[in-house]
């Protein structure tokens, strides 16, 4: 086995190409999956997370259902007009019943338990909202030691999706996101919409998933709303595989280049909450953020065939 990764998670159709990407490679071991609200509720979400991992043929992966909501205001909405009412394109059903029973421990309870079980710094991989990681290290301090970084899709450094400005993932708790950014003895990776877009999958990609075996058509299948709602964002039939590229990252480090910028999230009430503070001049003056590590470039092809060839080749 390899590296060691935790995956906290809103599945959420670019969620399944993440946890599906993480259960099929062999050069990293998945010791967990943890829930939280966000796309869909996360009743919704925890199914979805244990119905992918018995497709991945993962029983042997524990799933803990973590926040139902945010730390502080209550979530407006999900992304059910992008993900499809169940989170999977109205598909989640078409997914085998999970064999393993969900978790008594909740989300925080079994990152706590698998971090100090753990023989070498394991990865985290926060692909939703960051609530169960804020709470973690809020309440847990003592495992910070044994997190070797932070790798999150979230933010957006020119951009937003759910507003004009903020990046869907931070603004669903802006105020967990701003715990978990200042977090300055943790290392983080923060993997934005400005690199995520420029991943997108156009549908001949799609076609050779849906015919790589029965784990890629099942994945393909899957898409149906996301790509619906895609078509309008990109222009052309394709998907934006948010999760899976930062996951790629968490597998692979390296495979996205970054640059070190402060990086703050701004928890106003007006119309910037949500947004990402990314300071990006020569000479910050009195830069408010924490230095975080922000994706800005990778190889485009092949990142997009890394993540293909993995599914391809999976279980």
């Amino acid at each position: 086995m390899g590296s060691k990764l935790i995956i906290d998670t809103d599945p959420g159709v670019d969620d399944a190409f993440a946890i599906a990407l993480a259960a099929v490679s062999g050069d990293v071991e998945l010791l967990g999956v943890t829930t939280v609200f966000g796309n869909v509720p996360l009743t919704s979400t925890t199914a979805n997370a244990r119905r992918l991992l018995q497709l991945c043929d993962r029983p042997d992966v524990p799933v803990a259902a973590g926040a139902s909501r945010p730390l502080v205001h209550l979530s407006k909405r999900g992304s059910g007009h992008v993900h499809g009412s169940d989170g999977l394109s109205g598909h989640a059903s078409s997914l085998p019943e999970a064999t393993r029973p969900l978790e008594s421990l909740d989300a925080v309870g079994l990152m706590v338990s698998l971090l100090e079980a753990a023989d070498e710094p394991v990865t985290i991989a926060p692909i939703g909202p960051l609530t169960n990681i804020a709470a973690l290290l809020a309440a847990h301090p003592g495992v910070k030691s044994k997190i070797s970084r932070i790798v999150l899709m979230g933010g957006g450094v020119a951009r937003g999706n759910s507003t004009a400005v903020a990046e869907f993932n931070i603004w669903a708790d802006p105020e967990a996101a701003r715990r978990v950014i200042a977090e300055d003895d943790v290392p983080c990776v923060m993997v934005p919409l400005d690199l995520t877009h420029r991943c997108a999958v156009d549908s001949a990609w799609l076609a050779k998933l849906a015919a790589s075996g029965p784990l890629g058509r099942m994945l393909e299948s899957l898409t149906p709303d996301y790509l619906a709602h895609y078509r309008q964002v990109l222009g052309f039939d394709g998907i934006v595989m948010h999760d899976a590229v930062a996951v790629a990252e968490a597998i692979s480090p390296g495979i996205l280049q970054t640059e070190t910028y402060p990086v703050d999230i701004d928890v106003t009430a007006g119309p910037a909450r949500g947004m990402t503070l990314v300071d990006r001049r020569a000479v910050p003056v009195d830069p408010s953020g924490r230095p975080v590590e922000v994706a800005v470039d990778t190889d485009l092809d092949g990142l997009r065939e890394f993540v293909l060839s993995r599914l391809a080749g999976g279980r």
